[in-house]
């Protein structure tokens, strides 16, 4: 019976080839035995120290997580991982966009409008814009005197 976390066979199988090799003198633990114990970390999102005696040691698994993002192994498996699905047609690429509305500032329902800052002292950028603001709002106060509103 499998635990939270821990790869099946197939899985490791296809990890596996792309981990890297020991390059030091000592034997490194059984790389499954702490990518087991990464998965689990991150899966229940409990502390390094807190993590189960069947992963080894918590330095040792907390130290190779920190080897292997910073080395970029974490990156080259996921590719690998995203390749071996895709070839076996288990991944779905269609991506839904929720587009919810969202709900706006408390302060923007209703304020009153200052007037747009002239060119002069407008921010960096935004002296056209605020020329075309300004030509909108004088529209609207002379669309409003001459209809009477």
């Amino acid at each position: 019976m499998l635990s939270r976390g821990e790869l099946t066979d197939s899985e490791w199988a296809v990890l596996e080839p792309m981990l890297p090799k020991s390059n030091r003198c000592g034997r490194w633990r059984d790389h499954r035995q702490v990518v087991n114990g990464i998965v689990h970390r991150r899966s229940t999102g409990c502390q390094w120290r807190k993590l189960p005696e069947r992963f080894g040691p918590w330095q040792t698994v907390h130290r190779r997580h920190q080897l292997w993002s910073a080395d970029g192994t974490w990156e080259r498996l996921l590719q690998h991982a995203q390749a071996v699905a895709d070839t076996e047609g288990d991944v779905d690429w269609n991506i839904n966009i929720d587009s919810t509305s969202i709900r706006a500032h408390q302060h923007d329902a209703g304020a009153p409008k200052a007037p747009p800052l002239t060119p002069s002292t407008a921010s960096k950028g935004a002296a056209q814009r605020s020329v075309h603001v300004c030509a909108h709002m004088r529209l609207n106060l002379f669309w409003r005197r001459w209809c009477g509103r």
